[in-house]
């Protein structure tokens, strides 16, 4: 696709350089037969330079090649009107650029809304002084909390503030649905206070991308999903459904920064031998999930009754299962997991990812 709009633009770019080339009695165009003046003439370099110029920087993966791409469609398209007898099927091309610039400023500029969320994340996020977990920092917790810690190798490392990872991702958005979207996200964690923020980028096909953000802060909860990073096709946010299933999803997430079972918005239940409640109260907002894991202290899965949007009745069963397990920066964590929905008489699992990359900082 990038290969076909980069010939368009070239093509598009040539003609217009064509039309200078007869305004200045340089060399004969027989597609424009209306007479060009000098004046004209210096529009039509004008918009061949402004195409140029986006063809270079969308070629370069340049953030703001839409902006160049939006005034050479007006300027392209002003002279396409003037001599619209001859020229008139550049408007088709300047659609399609003029929509591909439309929907690249709107990824920019839902990135952009991204990353000042996340830099009032950052900001807000408080650090624990070097704090080294101990066997003593542990002792109150059930004894299969504690295994799950002691078997994590948290024991003698300091406790995680903040949390950056990257993952790739199969998506199926409906339970009938036979093969996987593929997808990658980025996260960022804060522990004190619990937020996170998930964007994640998607391809339902070849020509419809996805873009969507997930985001817990100061105990509220946002789901919001793009197509073409323009048109909302999810937007909940100010429910408190929404806000209990985003501290859920925080809750089940800290299996990929230990230390934060530690933290005092989170209350153990031991429940027997290999599971624990976990229940997680923050700014009004409350929820709850059980850990589950085998005999050595390794996660197994998360299990909750989650709603699944605002506008279910009842909340569903919600298991995020670890596949594969790993040790990164020093801390034994899942790396591969499933997360599935319990339906009447079946599980859909509509999720599978695998962490790419994970860091955490100081």
């Amino acid at each position: 696709m990038r290969t076909a709009f980069i010939i368009i633009i070239a093509l598009h770019a040539l003609i217009h350089l064509m039309g200078f080339l007869k305004g200045f009695g340089i060399s004969e165009f027989e597609g424009l037969s209306q007479p060009v003046s000098k004046t004209y003439g210096f529009l039509w370099l004008l918009a061949f330079l402004l195409l140029a110029f986006t063809l270079v920087l969308f070629a370069t993966h340049s953030d703001f090649w839409w902006l160049s791409g939006i005034f050479s469609v007006i300027l392209s398209q002003v002279l396409i009107l003037v001599f619209w007898s001859d020229a008139k099927f550049g408007t088709l091309i300047n659609l399609i650029i003029l929509i591909a610039s439309v929907v690249a400023w709107s990824n920019h500029a839902f990135l952009s809304k991204v990353e000042k969320e996340k830099a009032g994340i950052i900001q807000n996020s408080e650090t624990f002084s070097d704090e080294i977990i101990t066997a003593e920092d542990i002792s109150h917790l059930p004894n299969v909390v504690k295994k799950w810690l002691t078997n994590s190798e948290v024991i003698g490392k300091q406790r995680v503030p903040t949390v950056y990872l990257t993952q790739e991702l199969l998506l199926k958005m409906k339970p009938d649905q036979e093969s996987w979207y593929r997808g990658s996200a980025e996260q960022f964690f804060s522990v004190r206070p619990p937020a996170f923020i998930w964007t994640i980028d998607m391809k339902m096909n070849p020509i419809m991308p996805v873009a969507g953000r997930d985001k817990f802060e100061a105990g509220k909860g946002e789901m919001l999903i793009k197509l073409l990073s323009l048109i909302p096709v999810a937007n909940a946010r100010d429910h408190e459904k929404v806000n209990q299933a985003t501290l859920q999803r925080y809750l089940a997430e800290i299996v990929w920064f230990p230390s934060a079972a530690l933290s005092d918005y989170i209350k153990w239940e031991a429940l027997n031998e290999y599971s624990a409640k976990a229940i997680m109260t923050y700014e009004g907002t409350r929820g709850e999930g059980i850990f589950h894991f085998d005999h050595s202290g390794r996660f197994k899965k998360f299990t909750a009754m989650r709603f699944q949007d605002s506008e279910k009745a009842e909340p569903t069963e919600w298991i995020v299962t670890a596949t594969k397990t790993d040790t990164r920066n020093g801390v034994k964590i899942p790396v591969e997991c499933e997360a599935s929905w319990k339906m009447n008489d079946s599980t859909w699992t509509w999720l599978k990812l695998k962490i790419t990359d994970i860091s955490y900082g100081n």
